[in-house]
């Protein structure tokens, strides 16, 4: 997946697409996979990097959603439990039986919370992850030994997905290459293409090379997540909108603040939210918070109050309770949710919204990462229908996604790329100074930049170190401290030169400040 060749696909296409899709989130990515294996001449245009957004910013976790259970969306459990068994099977490089525990303080919560959770394996099905149990205290804390014993009853224990979302962003997008589509980055739409009242195409600015194009098609999805409302008035200038962004913040941990391969799971925060305490990358993620603004940004910062909140929270748990100087790093997301009046925003459902504006404009909203296939599924569903492309059967129920291969060592290196390992270790074995870690506290080798830089469309050091590795989540300050590494090696394999490397290094640093605790804290007091 070049991004020199998706551009030359673009530029020598002729006549119409059938489906332009806008916004390389889980959304997009996934319409696009939907379309080009149904045999539909495909393109996504994505503004800035694939899952830039929203998509590389969640709780990583491939679930129901306990709180949606609790809030009776019984639909919305049933059908996330379903993909949630059918994403574990597609992509079982990526998605992984995680165990979770909820511990119980009071004597009510035991058999209130263990019989929810039979409730939740129950609606599992054939797809369930393991049967959900109760624990004694001492059982409770074998599993969880940084739990604060003192009034402890003990626990209960049930199995969820976890998985890595950026890096299965990009193998969607890799998938939807495999299968005839052409996805470009940093290729921004700036506006809509109408003959007769009708929607006809999309204009495009690729940012990189400074060149527009006019893309035409049959069908154009707007898939653009927390931008949705951009695109909306890009259509009608009088559109009302139709998201209610929300802020989501997690703060990443050293693993010494629960060690141990579960994960643990509070039922209800202060602000009506679950909150998860999950290891990832041998780090522990904490979140996530509900705070609602104003504005959509493509990087939207941490705020103190946020961070404070996670630790008073989970500290209500834990036997040593994080500070600010604990933190490795801090990254805020935006939830899309669906607006609706006299709702706080932890209330509004994750139901995907699908509608057709008056001149054919398709937009596809809402729901989570787990849907994102059934997402997919509905929108070109009814894409095709509507637009009279020729009948095609959804095929991603069944389609392996891209380096799909069983693994039974999510410790080990690599095991995120899949069945791509071996062309890492291909240049490794050609260069062995890429076998070099990028930072002392980062599991990273230099051949995974280069091979993402090859094979991944990755463009800038922000790509490198947020989504194609997953440094910047893991240790801010390490990923700063390795930027000009990153740089340089990128400038090697596309020929810039050291200007470009000084640039690249001043961009990035000015993104990941916004991940260190301590500046976020800095910031507020001055």
């Amino acid at each position: 997946m070049e991004r020199s060749q998706m551009i030359a696909q673009l530029e020598s296409h002729k006549g119409e697409w059938d489906i332009c899709i806008i916004g390389g989130g889980a959304t997009g990515l996934g319409a696009a996979v939907d379309a080009a294996s149904r045999g539909y001449k495909t393109i996504l245009l994505e503004q800035y990097d694939f899952a830039k957004g929203t998509s590389s910013r969640s709780t990583k976790l491939v679930h129901g959603g306990v709180r949606y259970l609790q809030q009776g969306n019984i639909k919305l459990v049933v059908e996330a439990l379903h993909e949630r068994g059918i994403l574990k099977r597609n992509a079982p490089h990526l998605v992984k039986n995680q165990s979770f525990v909820v511990p119980n303080y009071k004597w009510w919560e035991g058999p209130f919370y263990g019989i929810g959770l039979k409730i939740y394996d129950w609606m599992s099905g054939s797809l369930g992850l393991g049967p959900s149990q109760f624990l004694n205290k001492e059982e409770t804390l074998q599993r969880a030994p940084t739990l604060d014993a003192d009034g402890l009853k003990g626990g209960v224990l049930y199995h969820d997905g976890q998985f890595d979302d950026a890096r299965l962003a990009i193998s969607l997008a890799l998938t939807a290459v495999d299968k005839g589509g052409t996805l470009i980055n940093y290729c921004a739409v700036t506006g809509l293409d109408k003959g007769g009242g009708r929607i006809t195409g999309v204009h495009a600015r690729d940012t990189i090379n400074s060149r527009d194009h006019l893309v035409r098609a049959r069908v154009v999805i707007n898939a653009t997540g927390v931008f949705t409302d951009a695109v909306l008035r890009m259509d009608d200038a009088s559109s009302e909108p139709i998201i209610t962004p929300s802020q989501g913040v997690h703060i990443v941990l050293d693993k010494e603040f629960l060690p141990g391969e579960s994960a643990i799971m509070v039922p209800h925060t202060d602000d009506g939210r679950v909150l998860f305490a999950v290891p990832w990358h041998n780090k522990i993620i904490i979140g996530t918070t509900d705070t609602p603004i104003d504005q959509p940004s493509p990087e939207p910062v941490a705020m103190e109050d946020e961070i404070s909140f996670i630790i008073q929270q989970i500290g209500k748990y834990l036997t040593k309770i994080p500070a600010v100087k604990d933190i490795r790093s801090v990254f805020a997301g935006l939830r899309p949710l669906v607006k609706s009046s006299g709702k706080k925003t932890a209330e509004l459902s994750r139901d995907h919204l699908i509608t057709i504006s008056s001149s054919g404009l398709f937009t596809i909203t809402g729901g989570k990462w787990t849907t994102y296939r059934r997402m997919a599924q509905d929108v070109v569903d009814m894409a095709a229908e509507k637009s009279g492309l020729p009948e095609s059967a959804c095929l991603t129920t069944s389609l392996k996604i891209h380096g799909a291969q069983e693994t039974l060592d999510f410790t080990a290196p690599l095991y995120y790329f899949g069945s791509d390992d071996e062309e890492i270790r291909s240049l490794i074995k050609a260069d062995p100074t890429l076998g070099e870690l990028i930072h002392p506290r980062l599991p990273y080798v230099r051949a995974e930049v280069v091979f993402s830089v090859m094979e991944e469309m990755c463009m800038t050091v922000d790509d490198a170190l947020a989504r194609r590795t997953r440094a910047l989540l893991l240790d801010a300050q390490a990923a700063i401290d390795s930027a000009e590494t990153v740089a340089s090696l990128i400038a090697k394999q596309r020929g810039y030169d050291s200007e470009w490397v000084k640039k690249e290094v001043e961009e990035f640093n000015r993104i990941a400040i916004n991940y260190l605790p301590r500046n976020i804290a800095a910031s507020a007091s001055s």
